[in-house]
């Protein structure tokens, strides 16, 4: 069993740094140093998959009982 929520942890933390990649890459190609500088900050669908990363990394997938 322990095995087995290793592999998950591995699987989220593995796509949480891929998201980060994939934001830094936007911000750098935009010339911004945050999100919150950039005009699609809001509804951007990068940003939405990046936040989700983060959560999922944390939670490990498991919903509710997570708190911030």
């Amino acid at each position: 069993m322990q095995t087995m929520h290793n592999d998950a942890k591995d699987k989220f933390e593995l796509h949480l740094d891929e998201m980060i990649k994939k934001v830094q890459a936007c911000q750098n190609e935009k010339g911004h140093k945050s999100c919150s500088a950039c005009e699609l900050y809001i509804g951007c669908q990068l940003r939405d998959e990046y936040v989700k990363a983060v959560y999922n990394s944390m939670s490990k997938g498991d919903t509710g009982g997570f708190e911030f």
